[in-house]
């Protein structure tokens, strides 16, 4: 009991932090309406107020938030790029065991602490005395437990959305509102201006998309792209890739033709009588979790139904780190990669 109530009161300091954080930071929802008529030159010169829209909501920022929490790991590594490690408490992700050496933005993950390798919570968000968290749907927020934007409002927290994750008022739950890339450049600009840094955002974007049009242009005109399957994970279906996740633009700019770019979702299961049906060129792998890549290649090659299936009877088969598919900093690099793999099975 003694230890309960201790924690108790612990939480509710944290709370009462968190209040006081919320109010200097002073981010205010706007559902609809104009946007003050002063916006574009605060922006620019990064004073406040600001206002931006993030998956259809307009929120103001009378200040900039200066103890940010992040939900996963391409998350963090897109406030680590556009430079804002000195405005975060900590993040949370998995140790997805990808390289961190060889970004540029390196140098952010020995600044920021690690909070937690677990699920994201509200306890936590306290504990750190967070004034935004920036996750977004199935990258932390989840009705299902709880953490939402809407209960985090409650305790006097911001929160900003992932792009990627938006929901499109589709079937279910889906998610995604725009092109991948685009959702990508979307939330550098949209941040960038949050944090009044958008110069740094104008810049990454642009050396991003120069990344992409290099890739592009290795990739002939004419001829026939080889067909792409993003593996995910799963063993009685298959989770893969939709139209508005990561994969879909870098299978499509690489040169490759995404074989489930008609699933209007970001992160969605199908059977494997489609995977078959569809009989992808390539399959790309998804490293992550505890399942290894090669136990994934392993099972793939050993599935019987899968048999014929021209990637896995040719081992056509290629990994990216979960990082590099998901919304991240690390896109552009993902589609200079796969497109050279996807030079080599179109010479092969």
């Amino acid at each position: 009991m003694a230890a309960r109530t201790a924690r108790s009161a612990r939480t509710a300091l944290a709370l009462l932090s968190a209040l006081a954080l919320a109010t200097g930071c002073g981010a205010k929802v706007i559902h609809g309406g104009d946007a003050p008529k002063d916006e574009g030159a605060a922006g620019a010169s990064g004073r406040h107020p600001v206002t931006v829209e993030n998956c259809g909501v307009r929120t103001t920022y009378d200040k900039v938030p200066q103890r940010v929490v992040t939900n996963d790991v391409g998350i963090a590594e897109i406030m680590f790029a556009l430079g804002l490690e000195d405005r975060m408490a900590g993040y949370v992700a998995p140790d997805y065991r990808a390289d961190r050496e060889s970004v540029p933005w390196k140098d952010g993950y020995e600044k920021v602490k690690w909070l937690s390798k677990k699920e994201i919570t509200k306890e936590l968000v306290l504990d750190a005395k967070a004034d935004m968290v920036f996750a977004g749907w199935n990258y932390g927020f989840n009705e299902g437990n709880g953490f939402t934007p809407e209960a985090l409002k409650k305790l006097g927290v911001g929160s900003y959305v992932l792009t990627e994750s938006c929901r499109n008022g589709g079937a279910g739950k889906a998610r995604g509102v725009m092109p991948p890339l685009e959702a990508l450049y979307t939330d550098l600009t949209t941040l960038g201006k949050i944090f009044g840094v958008e110069d740094r955002a104008a810049k990454l974007v642009t050396d991003f998309k120069k990344k992409v049009a290099d890739a592009q242009a290795t990739v002939p005109r004419d001829g026939k792209r080889p067909t792409v399957f993003l593996y995910d994970d799963g063993r009685d279906k298959a989770i893969t890739s939709g139209a508005f996740a990561g994969p879909h633009d870098i299978i499509t700019k690489a040169g490759g033709d995404h074989v489930m770019k008609d699933l209007k979702d970001s992160w969605p299961s199908v059977g494997w009588e489609t995977v078959v049906e569809r009989n992808p060129d390539v399959i790309v792998i998804n490293n992550y979790g505890d399942v290894t890549a090669e136990q994934k290649k392993e099972f793939l090659k050993s599935y019987p139904p899968l048999a014929d299936v021209s990637a896995v009877k040719n081992d056509r088969i290629f990994v990216l780190d979960y990082v590099d598919l998901v919304e991240s900093p690390r896109n552009p690099a993902a589609i200079a990669a796969l497109a050279r793999y996807l030079k080599e099975v179109r010479e092969a």
